[in-house]
Parts: C-alpha cells; structure tokens; sequence
C-alpha cells in the first residue's frame, strides 16, 4: 500500500515545480499548517542529490519567513487567530504563566522549537504574542532552522544512496518512525 505512494512522492519530488511546493509547505508550518516541510525536503533530495543545498536554502527562507507570519499571528491577532491554533494543540490554558517564563528563555525556546520535532510554530505564536524582540526571532530562526535543514541535506547528500534504498526496503518501518516521531512532536505540545 504505501509502495505507490512513495513511488508517487518521489516522481512529484523531481517535478518542476516541486520547490515551489517546498516553500509554501515551509512557509505555511511555521505560522499554522501541521506537517513539517522534512517531508517533501527528503524525497527531494533523495530524487536529486545534487540539488540538497537549494533545497535546504528554499526551505530555510521560507521557513523563517512564515515564522515572521506567525511572530505577526501572535502580535496582532493572537486571539482571533494564535489563540485558537495554540488551543487546538493542547497550550490554551497555559498561556499567561508561560508568558512570564517564555522570554527569559525567548533565545532557547526558538531555537529549540526550530531543530527539534517540537512543533515550530507554537513558538512563531508564542514569539510575537510575548513580544520577543523581533531581531532576537529572527536571527534565532535562521539559526535554528538552518541548523535544521542543512544538517539533513548534508546528511542525505552525503548517504543519500544508501539511505533511499534503505527507506525502499524497509518502507513501512520508516514510514512508521516518522508517524511516531511526528506524533510524538505534537505529544510534546501538550506536556510542556
């Protein structure tokens, strides 16, 4: 069942506007979309290998920009619009004690959320709901979500043969460690 699919991702991975795609799903994740631009940046790289540096730059410039939108969401509309997508991922009822806490972590907290499968755009929210200076946010993004990227381009650019047929013969392991990890971002959320 999940052979065509991946045979699918891969084909759309090298089609001609597959960047393009890359950049709104990067852009979208960090102020309010679910799932993280890792997985059409895999496939694409996986697809071209030679392409892993662009790939990890558009997916880097989007992602910090759509991290500005959600710096924006959580100065400007943070209960019209940040409120709820931080209520619908379990972190409504926190807010006010976090916001005392959250800038004297501000650095920390962007960086952590912009490596890790913690969900980046609570931060992105949280960020301009606490009025982290904007400078701090955005150096910090870059950072982090360069970090984030680049790494994984490096890694799929340098093993990327070996890893694809990796994730070929053992597709529904792979397959289930990313729903596990996914998951476990989201469980993140709610705990913290």
């Amino acid at each position: 069942m999940l052979k065509p699919l991946y045979d699918r991702t891969m084909a759309l991975a090298d089609h001609p506007k597959a960047l393009w795609c890359l950049a709104a799903v990067a852009f979208v994740e960090s102020s309010v979309f679910p799932i993280p631009p890792d997985v059409l940046m895999i496939p694409m790289i996986l697809a071209r290998p030679s392409r892993a540096w662009l790939v990890a730059l558009v997916a880097l410039v989007a992602s910090v920009a759509g991290g500005v939108l959600g710096y924006a969401i959580g100065s400007f509309f943070y209960e019209s619009i940040g409120q709820p997508v931080l209520e619908a991922m379990g972190k409504g009822g926190a807010m006010a004690e976090f916001n005392t806490r959250f800038n004297d972590f501000g650095f920390w907290a962007v960086l952590g959320a912009g490596i890790t499968p913690f969900p980046y755009k609570v931060i992105t929210i949280m960020s301009g709901w606490t009025g982290m200076p904007l400078g701090t946010f955005i150096a910090t993004s870059i950072l982090a979500r360069a970090l984030r990227f680049f790494i994984v381009a490096g890694l799929l650019w340098q093993f990327g043969a070996p890893v694809r047929d990796f994730i070929e013969r053992r597709l529904g392991l792979v397959f289930t460690a990313f729903v596990v990890i996914l998951f476990g971002g989201f469980l993140m959320v709610r705990f913290i």
